[in-house]
């Protein structure tokens, strides 16, 4: 190979993205089944369907990403170069539709698919390690990797968790149920365990309800924090926030010079961490328990009226 062949090839070989790493499927907790009662509403609930003429048309991009053709800044980019169709015409961005239309994507038909039924909705007790991604070129482990498929949609993280921090991790097949947890103007509650090296005081606590802390992305402030104990040198501390900012947590203990050495999601809004469920493990909502789920985030039930 000649010398210049030689400096072509080297930065090509190093954007190689890394081998992905093989993960085990997460086990599922076992659970005994709820009474005969519960189990036959739960039976009802699952098998009722909405009326498709009830959905009210939505952007072109959104419903091709809950159908599963890519996400939605994809089908951004797919419709701003024309490969998208709407009843035979050359869609154009901010286009809606509705369950009549007709998409092609590329020549083929895609079928949309349409929140006619109760989603699904699973609890993952994240470990440390694994990433909130399905694309990574480092070839890391993905809690999507570890999950069971959807078989007829996509799960959708109810916000991410970073490499570092494990616990509670709720996927939903419905972007509309992940929105209401997720998006700031709801302001749910996001609950931690905190394991730092040292100590807050009880001013410094009572700065952080009250005032807030200044934090480089603006300031940040928690509902409630109590201290949990701990051994030697490493204190345990409950926190509260209704904000999902990048590391706000860990950032908030460097504000005061805290490291944290664990950090543990527990509780989401409605949703608390399971006691049986081990690292690793999932559990699916019973259909029951996501009609409730439902009710908390003010959402109709298939075949109720839709709430304007």
């Amino acid at each position: 190979m000649s010398e210049k062949n030689k400096n072509v090839s080297k930065p090509a070989q190093q954007r190689q993205p890394k081998p992905k790493t093989q993960a085990a499927r997460a086990k599922k907790l076992a659970v005994r089944n709820p009474n005969q009662k519960i189990m036959e509403r739960a039976r009802n609930l699952k098998e009722k369907r909405a009326d498709l003429e009830s959905f009210e048309p939505v952007r072109l991009q959104k419903a091709l990403a809950a159908s599963g053709a890519g996400s939605r800044r994809e089908m951004e980019e797919w419709i701003g170069r024309g490969w998208v169709t709407v009843n035979g015409k050359t869609a154009q961005l901010g286009d809606k539709v509705s369950p009549a239309d007709q998409v092609q994507v590329k020549g083929s038909v895609i079928k949309l698919k349409w929140p006619d039924r109760l989603p699904r909705i699973i609890l993952y007790y994240k470990q440390e390690g694994e990433i909130v991604s399905r694309g990574d070129p480092q070839g890391r482990v993905s809690v999507f990797d570890r999950l069971p498929q959807a078989a007829s949609s996509r799960w959708t993280a109810i916000g991410r968790l970073d490499i570092n921090t494990g616990g509670l991790l709720i996927l939903t097949t419905s972007g509309e149920l992940a929105n209401r947890f997720a998006h700031p103007s709801f302001e749910v509650e996001r609950e931690y365990a905190v394991r730092v090296l040292g100590g807050l005081t009880a001013g410094q606590m009572k700065t952080l309800t009250e005032e807030g802390v200044m934090l480089e992305d603006g300031l940040a402030r928690v509902e409630r924090i109590c201290a949990q104990g701990g051994e030697g040198a490493n204190k345990w501390y409950n926190v509260v926030i209704k904000e999902g900012r990048n590391r706000e947590v860990r950032r908030i203990f460097e504000h005061f010079g805290l490291a944290v050495s664990r950090l543990v999601r527990v509780g989401f809004g409605p949703i608390g961490l399971p006691n049986r469920l081990k690292r690793g493990q999932f559990y699916e909502l019973n259909p029951a328990e996501v009609a409730n789920i439902m009710r908390w985030a003010d959402m109709p039930l298939p075949g109720s009226r839709s709430r304007r």
